[in-house]
């Protein structure tokens, strides 16, 4: 017979996941509910929540194996719902702004950081790190936002989540270069090979997904009777485009919008609906998780928050300016729509980070300046939306909506 010591031990570690589970969803959620009451979006409260349960304040959670795990499949269903609301005709028709947009979103901030570190007399290679983890957008952030607000439909939502798919792909070989810096040299060849199968996997999803998809499906749905056959087939579709992603050198998260994106016009609403429920029960853990990375005790010496603010603020003035530009001639409302919705960095930028602490090329300090960045910018992002984006109103059943005159 178990001793009650040994029953109370197996009950603390029986009690130990709902307890977090319990902590962080519910953290989130109060917090995201107080943001709104205050007409600030719940994103931020999520965020906010993942700063006072981290370490930087209570203590009372870490990151850990299984909160990662939840953080990484809320982003994936996330991106997934979105691009169940994106058509791949008028994700193509902005592929040239685009590409104009992802290209001056990386080169700016990527410039800009590596100034600012050489001036505070860090060494070439934490500087390019650093200028690394600026550059590429975390679109689940924004993607969350334009779809709270119904702006999906704006063209600049269009041209925000293809500029993010580009920025991803960008940043990625970015990443294999410092990566290959660090480790002595650079490998031509294999970084070759990785952008040719990147780009090839991604052009070829957005070109040949969705009538692929609405060729085959409607033929497998009358054969199949397991209760909610639709959706399990939308769920093993997700999985292997986000397995496939990953394996020819882009993040899950772009082969699960592009899943939801060839989805779209085949699948019922009924998927849609089941989709939207995992998201939500799976979202708060990803927004949570970006809050607890943040340790604000490491900007506790002057000239590190100092560097920090800097690159704060370098982040959002270089998307901003080099996003906006490259959608100039859209109208300047609708270029800093685009420039507001490539500020957020989120776990992209500290990928990075912590790969560069990782190699032993990149100092506490420097670790700490880029997880800031990384956070702060995610919070302030939907602020800067919400500012960009105010009196464009869409309501149920209305039209698409189109870019102010």
């Amino acid at each position: 017979m178990n001793s009650p010591l040994a029953l109370l031990a197996t009950s603390a570690e029986s009690a130990k996941l709902p307890l977090e589970m319990l902590t962080v969803f519910g953290a989130a959620k109060i917090l995201g509910e107080i943001a709104e009451k205050i007409k600030i979006p719940a994103i931020v409260g999520a965020l906010v929540a993942g700063v006072i349960i981290g370490p930087s304040c209570f203590g009372w959670i870490s990151d850990n194996d299984l909160l990662h795990a939840l953080s990484e499949l809320g982003v994936m269903f996330l991106l997934f719902r979105v691009g169940l609301e994106v058509k791949a005709s008028e994700f193509l028709s902005v592929g040239q702004v685009a590409l104009i947009v992802a290209m001056l979103g990386v080169a700016t901030p990527m410039l800009l950081g590596w100034v600012i570190m050489v001036a505070f007399g860090h060494n070439s290679l934490e500087s390019v790190f650093m200028g690394a983890a600026m550059v590429a957008t975390s679109v689940g952030i924004t993607a969350q936002v334009l779809k709270d607000k119904g702006l999906l439909s704006h063209r600049t939502a269009n041209v925000i989540l293809a500029a993010a798919v580009i920025d991803d792909v960008l940043g990625l070989l970015i990443l294999a270069v410092v990566s290959s810096m660090a480790d002595g040299g650079v490998d031509i060849a294999g970084l070759a090979t990785t952008t040719i199968v990147s780009v090839f996997f991604v052009v070829i999803t957005i070109k040949f997904g969705t009538p692929t998809v609405n060729r085959v499906l409607p033929r497998l749905m009358p054969k199949l009777r397991a209760p909610e056959a639709e959706f399990g087939l939308a769920m093993m579709f997700l999985f292997a485009m986000a397995l496939v992603a990953v394996y020819s050198g882009v993040a899950a998260i772009i082969g699960a919008f592009l899943a939801g994106m060839a989805l779209a016009e085949s699948v019922s609403h009924r998927v849609h609906d089941l989709a939207q429920g995992a998201t939500e029960l799976l979202v708060p853990f990803f927004l949570g998780s970006i809050g607890m990375k943040l340790d604000l005790r490491i900007l506790a010496q002057g000239e590190v928050l100092l560097v920090g603010i800097l690159i704060l603020v370098a982040a959002i003035f270089s998307k901003l300016l080099g996003c906006g530009l490259g959608a100039i001639h859209m109208g300047w409302k609708d270029a800093s729509r685009v420039g507001a919705g490539m500020v957020p960095r989120g776990e992209v930028g500290m990928v990075v980070a912590q790969i560069g602490l990782a190699k032993g090329v990149v100092g506490q300090d420097v670790y700490g300046i880029a997880v800031f960045m990384a956070v702060l910018t995610t919070a302030i992002a939907p602020l800067l939306l919400s500012i960009a984006y105010r009196g464009v109103i869409t309501q149920p059943g209305a039209e698409p909506l189109q870019s102010d005159p």
